[in-house]
């Protein structure tokens, strides 16, 4: 399927129902009756395709007033776990791919990723902060078992006693552990697992090729177990869709573990609006246009609304709402405790240059 090609229906195993042309690109392609009423055959199974990519750079920066941190690497371009709510599928428009079924499909691994942070580590005005790995697209996503970036940065960033910080919804961080462990003891970590339904079937639709429920509960409470920080996630909320399980999911998250929670509302940036009112109107017609006004009193009368201090949380009555059960569920099962957040506070007096003479080079 090409950039702008149509399709009737959802494709198996893949959270986009299309592959609409990026932004960027200067042909558009519509499709149209040509008057001969043949059936719709069915598309083939979309394959991965995984290309090698030398980066320049490595470090992503950023100065958000509505983001908790100011750097972040990304491992890989495009995820294979096709989320349809994915804020970063636009990224695709500016490799002239579809941010569509090609977000999904083809994908991209940052080969030299370790050796950049590594230079970028020893550089002489460097300054430590917080590295998050997997903003954009998840770091642990099924192509990190074959390519090991992900687990390669790590042990750079242990190597220079660098704090990290993981977003992920992938089983493969159970590989990891015996890092993450490591870095655990010497409070250089905290992981972030996104959960936004319990249920087999929503996750199916909403995240096809992702880790299941079952499986990122059980990772959160083996992080918990060797010391890792653990915050639940559940992002985005959607209305009408996945919002009733707000409660429970922070409730089976404490008991897995997770000490903090956090959530956003469901951002519909550039073509990520369309993508995901397709994928409604394919698999909840009766309910789309309802998910879609609430969606759009949150966001005053539009799809999205990228203003910083109200694009993560909405505003009105709904959000509102939302706001006050996410507080009272907190509270009802201990997450964000002042004192915890203090005692799992990052390190940042650690770090270190491997191999940079005098007394650490002996260590």
């Amino acid at each position: 399927m090409t950039p702008g090609e149509p399709r009737k229906g959802p494709t198996k195993g893949r959270g986009a129902g299309s592959n609409p042309e990026g932004r960027f690109e200067s042909l558009r392609r519509e499709d149209f009756d040509d008057g001969w009423d043949l059936p719709v055959e069915p598309l083939p199974a979309f394959r991965t395709e995984v290309r090698e990519e030398r980066a320049r750079s490595i470090i992503s920066r950023n100065d958000s007033p509505d983001i908790g941190f100011e750097q972040s690497i990304n491992p890989y371009r495009g995820c294979e776990h096709g989320c349809i709510y994915c804020f970063a599928r636009p990224t695709h428009s500016y490799l002239n791919l579809s941010p569509g079924l090609d977000f999904e499909t083809r994908l991209f691994y940052k080969a030299n990723a370790p050796e950049l942070l590594d230079a970028e580590l020893r550089r002489p005005r460097y300054e430590p902060r917080v590295i998050v790995l997997g903003v954009n697209t998840d770091c642990y996503q099924p192509i990190e078992r074959e390519h090991r970036v992900t687990r390669r940065l790590l042990e750079t960033l242990l190597e220079f006693r660098h704090p990290v910080g993981i977003i992920t919804k992938g089983a493969t961080i159970e590989r990891d552990l015996d890092l993450l462990a490591e870095l655990a003891r010497l409070r250089l970590v905290n992981v972030g697992i996104t959960l936004v339904s319990l249920r087999d079937e929503l996750k199916r639709d909403l995240e096809p090729r992702a880790a299941s429920a079952a499986a990122r509960l059980r990772i959160m409470r083996k992080l918990a177990d060797i010391g890792v920080p653990v915050r639940v996630m559940f992002s985005p909320v959607i209305p009408f869709v996945n919002d009733h399980e707000m409660d429970r999911v922070l409730e089976l998250s404490a008991q897995a573990g997770a000490r903090q929670a956090s959530y956003t509302m469901l951002r519909l940036p550039w073509e990520v609006k369309d993508l995901f009112r397709e994928w409604l109107v394919q698999r909840y017609p009766l309910k789309a246009g309802h998910v879609m006004s609430l969606v759009q009193q949150m966001r005053g009368g539009r799809d999205y609304d990228s203003s910083f201090g109200s694009r993560m949380r909405g505003q009105g009555q709904y959000a509102e709402f939302t706001a006050q059960r996410f507080r009272l569920a907190c509270k009802r099962y201990g997450l964000n405790a002042t004192e915890y957040q203090a005692a799992t506070a990052l390190d940042f007096g650690q770090f270190r240059v491997p191999g940079a003479g005098g007394q650490l080079s002996l260590l």
